[in-house]
């Protein structure tokens, strides 16, 4: 039986967090090969990206594999990953766009996995990898997001739009917040616990200085009378936050799984999105699953819902489509199975084709969670559509 009164946490990391660095940068160079494919008449769909990042005291190491258009050169990439540095926000001594070392060490795609992810006009494409991906839903916020995540999103967001437009000064880049959000009879009510850690630029500012600078910020991002004179705060517990970034910690990309997706209200497969084109059913079968997922909750069919879908490298249809409602459903979860094979093509092909993936959408995902963000008026988070909900009713009917 599930519970009806507890405690859950959940943590989010903003956009200067060194991870965070890592997974922009490593985007920015997966929207750099699809802009420049649209650009030079090179097939899209042919375009292979695995990029991998590390970022330290005024260093980048950007690695992987590709195929793409050959006028995607070194100089180009190295202009991608400044840019994604100076959009973040760092020109501090330790870490600076402009003069950090960014070395490449990109290589052509092995022939051995293109061979059998590769389709021609006779056979389908195969996945570029074996794996288990998990989608989620559930009905706790209007963006059918678990609550706890949500939030710790949102502060940070909020946080971010003041400090690039000016309005706060004082707050560098990297940033942490965390929200333990209590529910009763199974509904998020109040936030009990809140931790803050945010970069200053001023190192003479206390705890209890950020402690006010924050305070409005975390208040306008949760819901009204979740604050509470029980509610305990921890903002920049250690006293000062002065050194942030890839200057004060190492990042590397694909490190913050948790905080991409539902932050550990639902299972993860443990791939990592950032860095990899939706031929990688790490990254483009999530998307599906939590489409999947969002739109059997959006249609009320349940008001949770966990999918698992798994694949095989060089195999084009999912080997398996599990459901959980959670005891939440409407109907069976034997039923909503076959009916999400009914509605969509579940090959990476089919839903790269569905959500319209081949283009450079992916920078933008790469800070503040994955899901729970409105679908942008050129087609990126198209995961986050509900326009299935009539054919999942008559799916199951």
């Amino acid at each position: 039986m599930a519970r009806k009164h507890y405690h859950f946490t959940s943590e989010s990391v903003s956009e200067g967090h060194p991870d965070k660095v890592c997974d922009r940068i490593s985007d920015e160079v997966v929207d750099l090969f699809y802009r420049e494919a649209l650009e030079q008449g090179f097939d899209p769909s042919a375009v292979r990206v695995a990029c991998e990042t590390l970022a330290t005291t005024n260093r980048v190491v950007i690695a992987g594999e590709y195929r793409g258009p050959a006028s995607v050169t070194t100089a180009k990439i190295e202009a991608a990953a400044r840019h994604a540095i100076k959009a973040i926000g760092y020109e501090q001594a330790g870490f600076h766009w402009n003069t950090a070392k960014v070395e490449i060490l990109l290589h052509a795609q092995s022939a051995d996995i293109a061979q059998g992810v590769d389709g021609g006009e006779k056979k389908d494409e195969g996945a570029g990898d074996q794996g288990i991906m998990f989608g989620y839903a559930c009905d706790e916020t209007p963006e059918l997001m678990p609550a706890p995540i949500y939030y710790a999103q949102r502060i940070l967001k909020l946080l971010a739009e003041a400090r690039h437009s000016g309005a706060e000064k004082a707050l560098g880049p990297d940033s942490k917040s965390q929200v333990t959000v209590e529910y009763r009879n199974g509904k998020p009510v109040a936030a009990t616990q809140i931790v803050v850690s945010h970069q200053h630029v001023d190192e003479s500012l206390t705890s209890k200085d950020m402690l006010k600078l924050v305070k409005p910020y975390v208040k306008k991002a949760l819901p009204k009378g979740w604050i509470t004179k029980h509610t305990v705060w921890h903002v920049n517990p250690t006293g000062k936050f002065f050194i942030g970034g890839p200057d004060g910690d190492a990042g590397l990309t694909g490190r913050k799984i948790i905080v991409d997706t539902y932050g550990g209200a639902a299972p993860h497969g443990g791939g990592a999105f950032s860095g990899k084109d939706p031929t990688k059913v790490d990254r483009s079968a999530a998307y599906a699953a939590r489409y999947l997922a969002k739109n059997v909750v959006a249609a009320k069919l349940a008001k949770r819902c966990t999918i698992q879908l798994s694949y095989a490298i060089g195999v084009a249809q999912p080997l398996s489509i599990y459901v959980d409602t959670h005891g939440t459903g409407k109907v069976s979860e034997a039923k909503l199975e076959k009916a999400i094979a009914k509605v969509m093509d579940l090959s990476p092909r089919g839903i790269r084709k569905h959500l319209n993936l081949n283009r450079p959408i992916y920078a933008r995902t790469s800070a503040y969670g994955h899901f729970g963000r409105p679908p942008d008026q050129d087609g990126g988070f198209s995961w986050e559509r509900i326009d299935l909900v009539k054919a999942l009713k008559a799916a199951v009917k």
